[in-house]
């Protein structure tokens, strides 16, 4: 699997892009305080015979150590990387090579390609620019999850979960779901009727200080 998904999201260095909008001056999903990588049990076996890349994860504070320990799923295990700088892209976690995204199944289980984390809207750059995204990311990022699937039937269930969630959450925002289709092309689901429409990039909105990245620099500045 690692071998298949090496294609980056993008022709360009998004870290560069959220970068100067974290405090701690690194990607906001390389910095643990925002998100905490996450592998299979199987996967970090792997990265633990062949890279001294990761460790175990461990907040400075035990409450909140144990609150998303307390969170995270059986046979998942919380881990984290020597930092942005040190980072051996052969070896990067499933969760940190398809982030933002992931599997979305619709309400009759079917995977008809990838959404997005929605917590992260007001910090990750690539969120507010879908239009990036490489089919090749895409293509491989979809087998890579069909192999997970295909494996593991209760990661498949725990998607088709996560896509309901965001169907509710999307539902009383009353905005619509963007979604990246299996062959790259982009569409739209409804939030009330949950239809599933052709989509134009332009109808997706940005978050944070994506919205008007030129006033957000100077006001950095």
């Amino acid at each position: 699997m690692y071998h298949q998904f090496q294609s980056p999201i993008a022709a360009l260095d998004c870290g560069a892009k959220c970068s100067p909008y974290n405090e701690h001056g690194v990607p906001f999903c390389c910095d643990t305080r925002h998100a905490v990588p996450a592998a299979y049990e199987a996967e970090w076996d792997y990265l633990q015979s062949s890279t001294d890349l990761w460790h175990a994860w461990q907040s400075s504070d035990p409450e909140i150590t144990a609150d998303l320990q307390s969170q995270t799923p059986t046979g998942i295990v919380l881990i984290e990387c020597l930092g942005a700088r040190l980072c051996q892209r052969g070896y990067r976690a499933i969760s940190c090579l398809s982030f933002p995204f992931f599997p979305y199944l619709t309400r009759s289980g079917e995977f008809i390609g990838l959404s997005y984390y929605w917590e992260y809207e007001d910090r990750c750059w690539v969120i507010s620019n879908l239009g990036i995204v490489t089919p090749a990311f895409v293509r491989e990022c979809i087998e890579a999850y069909e192999m997970v699937f295909a494996a593991n039937r209760d990661e498949r269930d725990a998607y088709l979960r996560l896509s309901a969630d965001m169907r509710r959450v999307f539902a009383r925002r009353n905005a619509i779901i963007p979604i990246v289709g299996r062959d790259g092309a982009y569409f739209a689901i409804e939030p009330r009727t949950h239809a599933l429409r052709p989509a134009s990039t332009a109808e997706f909105p940005a978050f944070g200080p994506y919205r008007n990245e030129e006033a957000a620099a100077a006001a950095a500045d």
